[in-house]
Formats: C-alpha cells, structure tokens, sequence
C-alpha cells in the first residue's frame, strides 16, 4: 500500500513539481496550500509524513503551528520542513518543535526523496525488530524499540523519530562517546553540526522536564557526546 504524504505548500508550481516527483516514486500525495485546510486534512486522518512549508500565504509561521499541532496528535509522525527559510533561527526552531528534518528549498529532487526514504526506513526497522534486544537499560532509563518507547523513572519521554534513535545510539554503549557521524548513521540523517547540537539540546530539555537533576548526556567538545552511567 502507497505511503501517503501530505505535503503543504503554497506556491502552485512549486506544490505541483514536488507532489508530481513524489508519486513517481510511489506515494500517494495530498496537498493543501493554507493552515486551515491542512488542519482539516490531519484532523480527519494523519498521514504517514508531513512535509510542511513555513510561511503559507499571509501567516508566516503557520508551518511551526502545523508541526506543533502535528507533535500533539502524534510523537512518531514524520516530519520535514521544506522552506526557503535557511537561517539558523528558522532551523532550531523547527528541530524544537520536533520536526525529524529541515530541508531547504534549493535541496534537489533526488536528495529529497533520499531524505523521505530515509525517515520511512526507520519506521520499518521499528515494525522489523525481533525480540532479542528490543529492551535497553541504562540505570533509570528504559528504551523499547518495539513500543518506540522511552521512559525515564517510569515516566514516558516524548521524543520524535530522530531524537529516539539518536538516544538509542548514545544509550547502546553507556560512556562511549559517539560522534556526530555515528549519530546520524543510527538516526538516517544527513545534517549539519548545528542540526545535531539542536537535536541533542531538545533531547536534554525533555529528559530534564522530567527531572530538573538530569544530567546523563555529556558533550564532548570537538568529539561528539556519550551517555554517562
């Protein structure tokens, strides 16, 4: 069965180049052009990714808004950010707000679709995974890659697709410092220093909505981070 994508975009050529490219290669694509009309169109039904434009028509943060809304519906939903907002501002915002990437609009077709299957490939490594190893333990912390669960003294921490895996990564070797090649290898990302320093900030701010003393991912400068015991 076709993946279907909601893409949201408010250029007319633009909407139609990238839906037409995305259902050569499979999916099934809808698409709205305002806030309003994208909301209904995830209220009625999610989809299996959301590719969101920032600025739509005259709201220049209706894509944050969509992508905070998207974030309370659901916490494993796909989501990237395709805008012609590069600025780093733009792009930690988005990363905060739990999107799993954020691509600018002078990104080419091919890359695009790469960063799509990306996302979906790690949806089916969790629907794949056998028994043994579905549970890592790290003193308080718990992480079901069968559930997509992560749980911190019992309590659930709520982390996007790309934050899971990259904990995942930091937690399977406890005091092993991983690079940032390494976390995007386990994440399926392809970003810059900026992008993971933000994912691993978001990361951090979870844990520590949870519990103010956390203190467990520790940054190795000019190396990468690790897990502390």
């Amino acid at each position: 069965m076709a993946k279907q994508v909601v893409l949201v975009e408010d250029e007319p050529i633009l909407c139609e180049n990238y839906a037409s490219a995305m259902r050569a290669n499979g999916y099934e694509v809808i698409t709205a052009d305002n806030k309003q009309s994208a909301l209904e169109l995830f209220q009625r039904r999610l989809p299996d990714m959301a590719v969101l434009d920032i600025g739509l028509q005259d709201d220049m943060e209706a894509g944050f808004d969509l992508c905070r809304e998207l974030r309370a519906l659901s916490s494993s939903l796909p989501i990237i950010f395709l805008t012609a907002r590069d600025s780093d501002f733009d792009t930690i915002s988005g990363l905060r707000l739990g999107a799993d990437d954020y691509l600018s609009k002078d990104i080419s077709m091919p890359h695009l679709l790469a960063r799509m299957s990306a996302l979906f490939r790690r949806i089916q490594a969790l629907d794949n995974k056998t028994d043994a190893g579905d549970i890592v333990k790290a003193g308080d912390l718990l992480i079901d890659t069968i559930r997509f669960q992560v749980k911190w003294r019992q309590q659930l921490v709520d982390l996007s697709l790309t934050e899971f895996w990259m904990l995942h990564c930091l937690v399977k070797r406890v005091g092993h410092v991983k690079n940032r090649e390494q976390l995007m290898q386990d994440a399926n990302i392809f970003v810059d220093d900026s992008t993971i320093t933000s994912h691993i900030k978001r990361i951090r701010k979870k844990f520590k909505q949870l519990d103010n003393a956390f203190d467990h991912i520790e940054t190795i400068y000019g190396v990468g981070y690790r897990w502390k015991s």
